[in-house]
């Protein structure tokens, strides 16, 4: 696993189930090429198949994007192509719409809009508040992420 932040609970979780970390902070390097080239050489050296983003909230370089070419997921909170970007579940929550969603997808230059593996769909109930909603959207991310995961290692066998 690759942190950039020592307080994340994902540490805790890599910990309990023996999975090694690399934590290493980008705010240390001048540019963010820097930092995404020795995140690069740490997983190849460690024959790493796949990246998958969870709580990431950087924009990746094209780089970095093309080292890792059609082998790096993300899990987005809304149902896509609807509410790009970084503040998804409250920009639908604010739109009032009748519906979001969880989208995993895989990576491409273009914000969140690279080939979709798998969405859910999550009503926005009367009387939802935006933490309520998040709520929701969080299970579904947690329901979906795994399986969408598993489904993609499989057909890269």
């Amino acid at each position: 696993m690759v942190c950039d932040n020592p307080k994340a609970f994902a540490l805790r979780r890599a910990e309990k189930n023996g999975v090694p970390v690399f934590l290493l902070s980008p705010k240390l390097f001048a540019k963010r090429e820097e930092w995404e080239r020795l995140v690069t050489a740490v997983l190849k050296s460690q024959k790493i198949e796949a990246v998958v983003l969870a709580g990431f909230m950087r924009i990746l370089t094209p780089s970095f994007i093309r080292a890792w070419k059609g082998r790096m997921l993300n899990i987005h909170p809304s149902y896509l192509p609807a509410f790009k970007g970084a503040h998804a579940i409250r920009d639908a929550f604010q739109a009032k719409v009748k519906e979001t969603g969880v989208t995993v997808h895989v990576v491409t230059a273009k914000l969140d809009s690279g080939p979709v593996l798998l969405q859910e769909k999550v009503k926005v109930l009367p009387g939802d508040t935006l933490e309520s909603l998040e709520e929701r959207i969080h299970e579904a991310e947690h329901r979906l992420y795994p399986a969408a995961i598993s489904r993609f290692l499989r057909t890269r066998r």
